[in-house]
């Protein structure tokens, strides 16, 4: 079985994003008032839903805690302001989280994230509490990469997607196949010649509507990461070894599974063996690359970097070809001024889980010894993979829960890149 080539594609950075906005509206907690989660699946009327709001807004007048009832005004009238700014709802729907503590209310609206989210939502909610429900959103990372799934023997096959946790049946097709027994009045040879060429027709039938179906899903190159054929050996080996399947669909199989059923149930069983298969095909082709980074980096002449200036130097060159960075990186990006002389710069500082902002801005400044102030951050993860964005790099998000992921973050920062091209 030919294995695929180690995907460096840049669809890692938009899941690092969309993960660290949850992150980050998770860890949110409200402190004397109630966060508002909205959801609007996208079949929902548009116009209800800011009627919805309006009369949430009448009945605030009944909270008898001014400051409370003041916030929870706001907070609504910031989600209507936010709203005003679609005349449809996307394709997908809408996520709206807003609220602030009481002692930062200082304007007309408070700050909303709205996120357009991956995957359609598939329910209405208006909550408030003392935090944001980003579970809905939380199931979508699962589903942003889909496989194909195929069992097969010699009577009938069955295929369909695995998103997340989720199976998706999509099709299936039976044989004409006699059994192995030779009929009556039929040489062996003439027997055997003609079960096989049933068989035959039978997986090309199965690999074109299999094919055709997979090749259909939505924005295939970016999201459809791979194929796990199941059934008994020698059948899915025969199945696959025919070349049946298109040849974009046949280069992305990642695995053959032993399966004992040959129902529709089938795939379910596939389902349940492939997760280790494909934390496995995940983990070899980022060894692969971590590998190379290592190997490159050891060779004076070789295209690879590490640190986080070497690698902000290159980005902004336009010279890196891969971004690598750890996916237990905990390090922001600051922008401070000394609140005595004025004196600003930009520092990068190790954000331990737990900790925030007045935690770290302990230093002072580097002219005189008064504090500095806080007028920026950025979690440096997804600064660096803007700027690859922006040059047309591949990021590639590894983990360290395997010897090489783990040497990367602590031997080397978890920050590095391989290079298009040397710069001076």
């Amino acid at each position: 079985m030919k294995k695929p080539e180690p995907e460096e594609v840049g669809e890692s950075s938009k899941i690092y994003e969309f993960e660290a906005t949850l992150k980050k509206l998770e860890s949110e907690e409200a402190v004397g008032h109630e966060l508002i989660t909205l959801y609007i699946p996208p079949d929902k009327n548009f116009s209800e839903v800011t009627e919805y709001l309006k009369d949430e807004y009448t009945k605030t007048e009944l909270i008898n805690d001014k400051e409370t009832r003041t916030h929870t005004q706001k907070t609504i009238s910031s989600i209507l302001s936010n709203l005003k700014k679609y005349e449809h709802l996307p394709p997908h729907g809408l996520a709206v989280f807003c609220g602030k503590n009481l002692t930062d209310i200082d304007g007309t609206d408070l700050p909303c994230t709205v996120i357009e989210p991956p995957e359609s939502l598939n329910i209405y909610l208006y909550r408030c509490a003392s935090n944001y429900d980003v579970e809905p959103l939380k199931q979508m990372l699962g589903i942003m990469n889909v496989y194909g799934l195929i069992t097969i023997d010699v009577r009938e096959a069955y295929w369909g997607f695995l998103r997340g946790d989720h199976v998706e049946f999509k099709g299936s097709a039976t044989a004409n196949v006699s059994s192995k027994q030779k009929k009556g009045g039929q040489s062996a040879p003439r027997f055997q010649r003609g079960r096989q060429i049933a068989i035959n027709e039978f997986f090309a039938r199965v690999g074109e509507h299999a094919s055709t179906v997979f090749l259909s899903e939505r924005d295939y190159f970016k999201r459809f990461r791979g194929v796990l054929i199941g059934g008994q050996t020698p059948t899915r080996e025969n199945f696959l070894e025919g070349d049946y399947l298109n040849h974009e669909v046949q280069q992305r199989v990642i695995g053959l599974v032993e399966v004992a059923r040959t129902d529709k149930a089938a795939l379910w069983e596939l389902a349940d063996k492939a997760h280790e298969i494909i934390k496995g095909t995940d983990t070899e082709n980022q060894k692969i690359l971590i590998n190379r980074f290592f190997k490159d980096l050891e060779n004076n002449g070789g295209f690879a970097v590490q640190g986080e200036e070497s690698v902000r130097k290159n980005l902004a060159a336009g010279a890196v070809g891969t971004l690598l960075l750890s996916g237990s990186l905990r390090k922001n990006r600051f922008h401070v001024t000394c609140q005595e002389c004025g004196h600003g710069e930009e520092r990068t500082f190790d954000l331990e889980p737990g900790s925030g902002i007045k935690d770290i801005l302990i230093h002072t400044c580097r002219v005189c010894t008064d504090p500095v102030l806080e007028n920026e951050n950025i979690d440096i993860t997804e600064e660096l993979t803007h700027m690859a964005d922006h040059t047309h790099a591949n990021t590639v998000i590894i983990s360290d829960d395997y010897e090489e992921g783990s040497t990367f973050l602590s031997s080397y920062g978890g920050i590095g890149a391989i290079l298009r091209y040397k710069t001076v």
